[in-house]
């Protein structure tokens, strides 16, 4: 019969299966490891938490549980190829001179990309609708708080068409 690692009681069959201690709380206390959790996937519904395992950590590396929304917000790093901003001019010394006005535009400009997508902002309006905060909207949405309420505002004062 297998005996505890630590005070040498019997263990149960059953435990010893898995455990090499018993259940006294010394033993507990020394021996006792938690787990480590890792969220591997998000959806409007609920998180997906794995206990990180050695095959879970494989199947990280090898891409199994890579991050959607990162693909429609771009990258962080720059492309190599992509011109650098240029340093700005230098100005002419003596007095200032009058700004010319620019001349109106034949067409409106266009609005702003938003850094979101249509279906965060459905997800959004959903949370605030069901009462979450910004901050719980956003924790969900894998965005900042401010973009959070930035997409329920603009979803709200957008025409209805």
């Amino acid at each position: 019969m297998a005996q505890c690692i630590t005070c040498g009681a019997d263990l149960h069959p059953e435990r010893a299966r898995k455990y090499n201690y018993c259940m006294a709380r010394e033993c507990q206390e020394k021996n006792a490891r938690g787990l480590t959790m890792v969220a591997v996937g998000m959806n409007k519904a609920a998180d997906e938490i794995m206990i990180l395992d050695e095959r879970t950590r494989d199947e990280l590396a090898s891409g199994k549980y890579r991050d959607q929304r990162r693909g429609s917000f771009g990258t962080s790093v720059p492309v190599p190829g992509t011109p650098a901003a240029a340093p700005p001019a230098a100005q002419p010394s003596g007095p200032p001179r009058r700004r010319a006005q620019p001349e109106p535009s034949p067409r409106p400009a266009a609005p702003a990309r938003r850094p979101w997508t249509r279906q965060q902002e459905r997800l959004a309006l959903i949370y605030n609708e069901q009462g979450l905060r910004p901050d719980e909207i956003a924790r969900k949405l894998g965005v900042s708080t401010y973009t959070a309420t930035q997409i329920v505002l603009a979803a709200r004062n957008r025409p209805k068409g």
